[in-house]
């Protein structure tokens, strides 16, 4: 299938930033491997082909990472096997569903500070949305309490970085985001070294099956866990509320007992999902119907397109609580899949909980501002109104 002259996607428009699925639904539907020659970039659209290529790590590589800008990166996230699994083999086990239920206490005693703080009309996102993961993610790590704030700073300011086509277009800020990040790192695994405790960081000093990691891997280990267990976490809440809020009759189902949390949890993920879609590069030519994607070309694969996909979903534009759900890409596919989804899923099932008994009805409030990132989908704020349940 030759590319339409009548498409021209591109994931930095925009347009497309603003409200990607009708772009998506076009591609799906013309031009499932689409071509943009001013990117250099192919993008692939459909589910069964979007899982394919996650799954094929050998043709579809992650070496030079995830965002469009190639930038090559000693983390599991932008490596490929067998670098990528042995430094999975470090923290696996501390990201399997058992082990992350000893965060649950934790979690919990969040989601109640938050939530039970909130007044009948709230900034969701600033109040909830974005202070529980990152708070929760640095306990996990072992930052001090005392250090969120910058924590949080840094972590926005480097997720900027994924909005840009060309690392020159990176500003200062995110640059100077990564540097402090480094060396507070460096110092952290010094205290560390010189006295563990019972964290993720202390975790990642010790040898595992007589191999070690060196300071560098470990400080990007920080960094991957900094942005995929904050920054997706949050916008995974964030997306979740603003579609139950714009669809009264699904918060109505979930209070009624119709669906459980953990439903409403994979439909957000379908969707809305965080992360609409991650970079690849071509190893060698690949033909996907009819079209040859080039070797050393660089793929989008459209996670947030193969969960609407109407070849997988029955009307994939409504949002439906009472789905059941277990093939959705939102956090990936294939042996990069995302190591934190077991801990995301307990966050936003807190939260839900508590926001369900709190609240009879949801409705949206000022201010609402979406992120404008071709990566990252969220909000920077989301304004609510709740009426209390009787």
């Amino acid at each position: 299938m030759p590319t339409s002259a009548a498409i021209r996607f591109s994931p930095f428009d925009d347009d497309v930033i603003r409200d990607p699925y009708p772009h998506y639904a076009r591609l799906r539907a013309e031009d499932p491997v689409h071509h943009n020659p001013d990117l250099g970039l192919t993008v692939l659209s459909r589910h069964e082909d979007v899982r394919a290529a996650a799954r094929d790590h050998v043709r579809f590589s992650s070496a030079n990472g995830v965002a469009f800008a190639r930038m090559r990166i000693p983390m599991m996230l932008t490596m490929d096997d067998p670098g990528h699994q042995r430094l999975r083999r470090f923290v696996w086990r501390d990201f399997t569903p058992r082990a992350v239920t000893r965060w649950q206490p934790v979690i919990d005693a969040l989601a109640d500070e938050l939530v039970l703080a909130l007044p009948d009309r709230f900034d969701f996102a600033e109040a909830v949305a974005a202070p529980l993961p990152v708070r929760l993610i640095a306990t996990v790590i072992g930052v001090p309490e005392s250090d969120y704030p910058m924590f949080k700073r840094w972590s926005d300011e480097i997720v900027r970085g994924f909005a840009v086509a060309d690392l020159a277009e990176l500003d200062a800020a995110s640059v100077e985001a990564v540097s402090q990040l480094v060396a507070y790192t460096h110092e952290l695994i010094a205290r560390r070294r010189a006295a563990p405790r019972h964290d993720l960081l202390s975790t990642l000093l010790e040898p595992r099956d007589g191999d070690r990691l060196s300071d560098d891997e470990i400080v990007f280990f920080f960094l991957l866990l900094l942005v995929a267990g904050n920054e997706t976490t949050t916008n995974l809440l964030s997306n979740l509320f603003h579609a139950l809020a714009v669809h009264p009759r699904q918060w109505a189902l979930l209070r009624e007992g119709a669906a459980t949390p953990e439903m409403a949890t994979e439909e957000a993920l379908r969707y809305d999902p965080p992360i609409q879609g991650f970079f690849r590069d071509a190893t060698e030519d690949v033909v996907l119907h009819g079209t040859t994607v080039r070797a050393g070309t660089r793929v989008l694969l459209l996670w947030a397109s193969a969960n609407r996909d109407e070849r997988v979903y029955e009307s994939p534009d409504r949002f439906d609580v009472t789905r059941t759900l277990s093939d959705h890409t939102a956090f990936g596919h294939g042996v990069h899949v995302c190591l934190g989804a077991h801990l995301a899923r307990l966050e936003v099932r807190a939260v839900l909980v508590r926001m369900l008994r709190r609240y009879e009805r949801l409705a949206l409030a000022d201010p609402v501002v979406p992120t404008h990132n071709p990566t990252i989908r969220g909000f920077h704020h989301l304004g609510l109104s709740g009426v209390p349940a009787r």
